[in-house]
């Protein structure tokens, strides 16, 4: 099955049966500026091992945001920490093998900002944005809410992590356009998880989490794929890597490209690609005019 809006993708790179061809993500054509993509890799040495350098070269993307990159960027060969005509940022967690968050793009930065400022934020490496001029690309790693415990207990964490990040990119929006991509670790609404009946308890789908996204939006944020989906059921990011949760397509949506009223009508299409594996998500992204 062809990935949706990715005809030229690597065939190294398969495809899961049984996973519906989601939602345009068209080729760039003649009224396409710039592509943008968000992907949590599982693991940035794991995802090239699958094939994440074909992926790159024929995403057809100019700005790529990682989450999940558990790697100090020496810990990475040099066509991953540099790949030829990519600039590559990197905010690594201080704890080995844990979070991190990337982004490659084709034009360099003209800054990077990789803190908020509060220790216990900055120390698990969950935020890189980088300026491009007056529009702005922040690639966001939220936590789980889940403990070690499987509980709710890093639930405060978690919101106050969104709260902090909402405070930073509320300034970066009276400056331009921003994008802030990446996972979630939320479901929205019913319609963005296959099984919300038996979710209404586990973090990620916990009205005080629900309530955040809604916060957002509330403000003028808009997420892009609802916006121009809004009733498309069936459309998921994320799948359990057991009992053949993604052949089943039984999943949740909880990657997002979330965008600033102004940036939002750059938007010509957003879209989710399921079919490109080497993690347990999948890229979401939007086309600008």
């Amino acid at each position: 099955m062809p990935v949706a809006g990715g005809e030229n993708l690597d065939l190294r790179i398969k495809s899961a049966e049984g996973v519906p061809a989601v939602v345009t993500g068209a080729d760039p054509g003649e009224n396409t500026a710039m592509r943008i993509l968000s992907w949590n890799v599982n693991g940035l040495r794991a995802c090239v091992r699958k094939g994440f350098h074909d992926f790159l070269d024929s995403s057809k993307a100019d700005i790529i945001g990682l989450q999940e990159v558990r790697a100090f960027e020496h810990q990475l060969e040099p066509r991953t920490r540099a790949p030829e005509g990519w600039h590559a940022a990197f905010s690594p967690a201080e704890r080995p093998g844990y979070s991190g968050v990337a982004i490659y793009s084709r034009q360099q930065p003209t800054r990077i900002e990789t803190a908020l400022g509060e220790p216990r934020f900055d120390a698990e490496g969950r935020l890189i944005i980088a300026h491009f001029g007056r529009m702005a690309v922040a690639s966001v790693y939220f936590p789980k809410g889940s403990g070690r415990d499987r509980d709710n207990s890093r639930v405060p964490y978690k919101l106050d992590f969104y709260a902090s990040v909402f405070d930073r990119i509320q300034v970066l929006r009276r400056r331009g356009p921003v994008y802030v991509i990446g996972d979630y670790n939320t479901a929205h609404e019913a319609i963005d998880l296959a099984r919300p009946k038996t979710n209404t308890k586990a973090s990620g789908f916990l009205p005080e989490e629900r309530a955040e996204i809604t916060r957002w939006l509330d403000a003028g944020w808009v997420d892009t794929f609802r916006a121009r989906h809004p009733d498309a059921p069936d459309h998921y990011t994320w799948w359990r890597q057991w009992g053949g949760c993604r052949e089943r397509n039984v999943g949740w949506r909880i990657d997002y490209v979330l965008a600033s009223p102004g940036a939002n009508k750059r938007v010509t299409d957003a879209f989710i690609w399921p079919d490109v594996m080497g993690s347990d998500h999948c890229p979401v992204g939007v086309d600008l005019e």
